[in-house]
């Protein structure tokens, strides 16, 4: 072999050694996102399948805290075929009829909340309320909880998607909250068409910086894939930044309801969405947000102006009457799009905007789909 082959030969192997030597650093950075969200909180690491039933309590009390004050049930009409949940009242009978006003709970005056307790948790992690001295029979349960608390804050966010593509959806959002460093935790939903994503803080937070880390972790995430549907952008618990008056916030169902555990439904998912062998070392596995962590992304994400929603309307209007057309919040630019862009877009205008998104960069599709977003508080 001449001198010249070698040489050559030498270049490939120093070229295939830095090759190698930059997947490893990769591999080492991948590494450093994805272990911290697997350690456990406080040290727990033996709280597993087989732990006692009151140590189990403990850890789901700790992790899907909202409203201490009353929770809710899921109810089932028979008669109307009607479903949903309603808050539980000490005064209730076996058919929702109050037994101090003889009134069903929509027309009561004197509701009086049941609060949260080990025992309701005990009850909806079996699936039902127990007899009681033989009556009534009993009751399938499914409790919810309701996330914003009275001073405006939560203990958790949580991401709802229920789309026939909720799957893709999940995964890219759990994506985005590996690179930002954000440990979370996927729920297949009851129903099995759907999941919810739950990320879950040290210390209780005002809902509206628990709400902006959500629209952070959205935004990020169509960029990469604008399929996700608009109103997606607001399928967050709490629905509020702010409580309504009169009124509880929106409620979330707990996850981990035997019924639907035995479908392998409300259970908690891995990255190849399989349920974890062993719930309880999972959740007993998930680190919590702290407060500098959430105020440091947030910060990030207002300077980029990453922050759902964005308006994009020139300065001058300022109709609060047309909240869509609001100035863009702060002085901060988007950032410019690297990909390379089409010359023309193509727009038909009908009985809606049609935008022809065949060739335009996921990030560019983003953008014009975040043209029809708008802030909406009342809703």
């Amino acid at each position: 072999m001449d001198t010249a082959a070698v040489a050559r030969l030498q270049q490939e192997i120093a070229a295939l050694e830095n090759t190698l030597s930059e997947k490893k650093r990769q591999l080492e950075q991948a590494q450093a996102i994805i272990l911290p969200s697997r350690q456990p909180v406080e040290a727990q690491p033996e709280i597993n399948n087989h732990s006692s039933p009151e140590t189990k309590i403990a850890l789901f009390h700790s992790l899907f805290r909202g409203r201490e004050d009353l929770y809710a049930k899921r109810f089932e009409s028979k008669k109307s075929g009607k479903s949903g949940y309603q808050p539980v009242c000490k005064n209730e009978w076996v058919k929702g009829v109050c037994e101090k006003t003889k009134t069903s709970c929509g027309k009561c005056t004197r509701r009086d909340f049941e609060p949260v307790s080990d025992a309701a948790i005990r009850n909806h992690l079996a699936g039902f309320i127990p007899a009681q001295s033989g009556w009534p029979p009993p009751q399938p349960f499914v409790m919810g909880v309701y996330p914003l608390l009275q001073n405006e804050a939560c203990h958790f966010l949580a991401v709802d998607f229920d789309k026939q593509s909720w799957q893709e959806d999940a995964k890219a959002f759990m994506e985005s909250c590996l690179i930002a460093e954000v440990p979370a935790a996927l729920e297949r939903s009851r129903s099995g068409n759907g999941a919810h994503i739950w990320i879950f803080f040290e210390n209780a937070v005002p809902a509206a910086k628990a709400r902006k880390l959500g629209s952070l972790l959205m935004t990020r995430t169509l960029d990469r894939r604008p399929e996700i549907a608009l109103n997606s952008f607001d399928r967050f618990f709490p629905n509020q930044d702010t409580l309504p008056k009169g009124g509880f916030g929106n409620l979330i169902a707990l996850p981990l309801q035997k019924a639907a555990r035995e479908k392998n439904h409300s259970v908690f998912l891995d990255e190849g969405l399989s349920p974890y062998l062993d719930q309880w070392a999972f959740l007993a596995s998930v680190r919590r947000v702290g407060v500098e962590q959430l105020d440091a992304l947030i910060q990030a994400a207002e300077e980029r102006n990453e922050l759902l929603p964005v308006a994009y309307a020139p300065a001058e209007i300022d109709d609060t009457d047309k909240p869509w057309q609001s100035p863009a919040r702060g002085k901060a630019a988007l950032p410019a799009i690297s990909e390379p862009l089409p010359a023309r877009v193509e727009v038909v205008l009908a009985d809606q905007i049609y935008v022809n998104h065949t060739g335009l960069p996921p990030v560019l599709r983003n953008r014009i789909l975040r043209l029809a977003s708008f802030s909406n508080p009342e809703f």
